[in-house]
């Protein structure tokens, strides 16, 4: 990873936002409580990272109009966004504070938090639906139905929902197998970075040969970042994390971790990483700020 990282870092991050930022819904009419909810959560901070990813993926295969990607890094955005708003209710996780701020149904209430997230979803390919409307290039709306269908697999129930039904299923059980558990990484975590970056090799028009490597880059990348977490857990630092260690343990959590053990599960992380590192800078002929992005998260200390 180049020195300068953490400064291009900041400053693709701001680009993200900024590009993204339009496409946030207006604070008016009777039903604006629900937009102020859901620019809450949306600007609540974050590294952005799966418009980032949809980013550099479109421009790693050769895209240049900003104009052509856009739309779907908005919608990425706010289906991540309301996937957060979801998982913090009561029902949920039940959680208090993300980012350092009060969740949403804290700062507003449960039913507002739940029909922001209800309003994200929906605006997401209602953002899209109206880019593909404008279009007049015909090639270019092929490329945005299929990504448009990649997004709405990877975020459904055969990808993130799917993913998060089998966590909840699985809380407070003790006995959950590792192939439970990489269904719910691959799914709730891996299957939105698969999307970004597949929908980026698409909109750039890559073939379906590159497409599916740039889908494994997201899988592997997605499951490192889950790994890492659980390592996280149990070495880190509690003030760099923002938060206490050994959560999991305490709540007799299935993890990685606990199922394969520290040693073995660093090998894992470092073999996954190298793995999509590795595709990206092949498809590059070098390496690149995508694939020093994916060695920071896999790496990261919060």
């Amino acid at each position: 990873m180049r020195e300068d990282f953490i400064n291009l870092l900041i400053q693709k991050v701001n680009e993200t936002f900024g590009i993204m930022k339009p496409y946030m819904p207006a604070e008016e009419g009777l039903q604006r409580r629900v937009t102020e909810s859901m620019n809450y959560s949306f600007i609540s901070g974050g590294k952005r990272i799966r418009p980032l990813f949809m980013l550099e993926s479109y421009r790693l295969f050769g895209g240049d109009d900003l104009s052509k990607i856009s739309p779907f890094m908005a919608a990425i955005e706010m289906i991540h966004t309301y996937s957060l708003i979801h998982d913090d209710l009561p029902a949920m996780d039940n959680d208090d504070y993300r980012r350092g701020r009060p969740t949403n149904h804290k700062m507003f209430d449960e039913a507002t938090a739940i029909l922001a997230g209800d309003g994200l979803l929906n605006l997401a390919f209602e953002t899209i639906s109206k880019a593909m409307n404008e279009e007049d290039d015909i090639i270019v709306l092929r490329r945005m139905v299929y990504a448009n269908s990649v997004l709405a697999n990877k975020a459904g129930i055969y990808g993130m929902i799917g993913g998060q039904m089998v966590d909840l299923m699985m809380e407070n059980k003790t006995d959950t197998e590792l192939d439970t558990l990489l269904f719910i990484h691959k799914h709730k975590t891996a299957a939105l970075i698969e999307a970004a970056l597949m929908i980026g090799a698409i909109m750039a028009g890559a073939d379906d040969e590159e497409i599916e490597k740039i889908e494994k880059v997201g899988d592997n990348t997605g499951l490192a970042f889950q790994i890492r977490d659980d390592i996280l857990d149990i070495i880190g630092d509690s003030i760099k994390l923002g938060k206490s260690v050994g959560s999991d343990e305490k709540n007799d959590k299935a993890t990685y971790v606990k199922i394969k053990g520290l040693e073995e599960s660093q090998k894992d992380l470092e073999s996954l990483s190298k793995e999509a590192r590795d595709i990206v800078i092949g498809i590059a002929g070098k390496e690149t700020f995508l694939s020093d992005l994916i060695e920071y998260l896999v790496n990261r200390e919060k």
